[in-house]
């Protein structure tokens, strides 16, 4: 059996133990201890990573009464080990999960929605709820969760007996193996949990929610997405640091990015209706420009957009008795195509036309397209003297 250190004190860095097991699983050794400050995978919240002696700790679970280490090299049993957690990952969970607990208490307490879901991952941190909540009130909820974690409040944690479980009124109350584990936030909330958490609020630093949407599977919710304490420090950094980048590119105000992106996309649209009637007009004069013919029309444009090269398609089938073909793009980086035919079913000719250009496509009986490789030349050369 080995003896849990981290719940006499979840903020214990380093030990010293005795390995009583070193055995070889796979391409690494699973190591017990006498004695570990090193948390098994459990609670939502993933295992530990550290050092035993100079053996590198990669991950740690839990197995009947024995926390399992796992390990790259195999240490004799017997041996007295110093140890060392990886401190600033532990820490950093242990920020994240108690922020977790208040945020899932505020919720329990001001809507009575459950977390039915919790999920801490090596970039954010998920919750589902039973319960659907507006960004008016998840932005509530935020700033609640901030003011607790300014109070200080103090977060402790205690093993109940069976009595007092029983009248006691905590969520996550479900059928649990073994001797429950309670962690209180004082005033906020009270739930069962076996990971380790932060001493008072105030080391959560600051809480963070950073999206919502509707929950994919298990019925009505939402899940929200958040970060607390230094991840989310390292992640306001991270935006801060594109807003400046933002404002100098659009010559605006750090808090004023969000309105003049929004010009910017304005005038984006503007331009884009203004560009789309100039490549249907070219589109248009492009075709007047074909001579009619019975045989087949090929063209090239690197300008018009893809509704005008249809269109174009479109106007140059009626000057030829064969197809009209027209192709974007450049020897060097290939080609997209369109053709069309008002007397060739292109639909059963796609496959020798691509065979012939180095393409793939299809289409219609009227219209295929696809990309080629084929240079202009070739692409001209089987082109127009081909008979479908």
């Amino acid at each position: 059996m080995t003896q849990k250190l981290y719940y006499l004190d979840s903020h214990m860095k380093t030990f010293t133990a005795t390995v009583t097991a070193c055995v070889p699983s796979g391409d690494r050794y699973e190591l017990t201890l006498d004695r570990t400050a090193f948390f098994p995978e459990g609670g939502g919240q993933l295992g530990d990573s550290g050092y035993i002696g100079s053996v590198r700790v990669f991950d740690t679970h839990e197995r009947g009464d024995e926390v399992v280490h796992y390990v790259n090299q195999p240490v004799e049993p017997g041996s007295e080990v110093n140890c060392i957690i990886d401190w600033d990952v532990r820490f950093r969970r242990m920020q994240n999960h108690s922020g977790e607990h208040i945020v899932s208490g505020l919720v329990h307490k001001k809507y009575g929605y459950n977390n039915v879901g919790f999920h801490m991952g090596s970039d954010v941190v998920t919750i589902d709820f039973d319960g659907e909540m507006s960004a008016e009130q998840l932005a509530e909820i935020e700033r609640e969760a901030n003011l607790i974690v300014a109070e200080n409040r103090r977060v402790n944690t205690f093993f109940p007996c069976a009595q007092e479980l029983n009248a006691l009124e905590y969520r996550s109350k479900k059928e649990i193996d073994g001797q429950v584990r309670i962690v209180e936030i004082e005033d906020a909330d009270i739930c069962a949990c076996c990971a380790p958490h932060v001493f008072t609020t105030a080391e959560v630093g600051t809480v963070r929610i950073l999206s919502s949407e509707r929950r994919r599977r298990g019925g009505e919710g939402v899940r929200i997405t958040m970060l607390c304490g230094l991840d989310a420090y390292d992640n306001e950094v991270v935006i801060g640091r594109n807003n400046t980048e933002i404002s100098m590119l659009l010559s605006a105000k750090r808090n004023e990015t969000a309105a003049a992106v929004q010009r910017l996309l304005s005038e984006n649209e503007k331009l884009k209706a203004r560009s789309a009637s100039l490549c249907r007009a070219l589109a248009l004069m492009k075709a007047e420009k074909v001579e009619p013919t019975q045989g087949n029309v090929c063209l090239f444009d690197d300008i018009l957009d893809d509704a005008s090269l249809r269109l174009l398609v479109n106007e140059t089938v009626k000057k030829c008795g064969g197809v009209a073909a027209v192709f974007s793009g450049s020897d060097e980086t290939g080609f997209k195509y369109i053709i069309g035919s008002r007397n060739t079913d292109l639909r059963k000719a796609a496959k020798t036309i691509n065979a012939g250009i180095s393409g793939r496509g299809g289409g219609s009986p009227e219209m295929i397209q696809g990309s080629c490789t084929s240079c202009i030349e070739n692409i001209k050369d089987f082109l127009i003297d081909f008979s479908f």
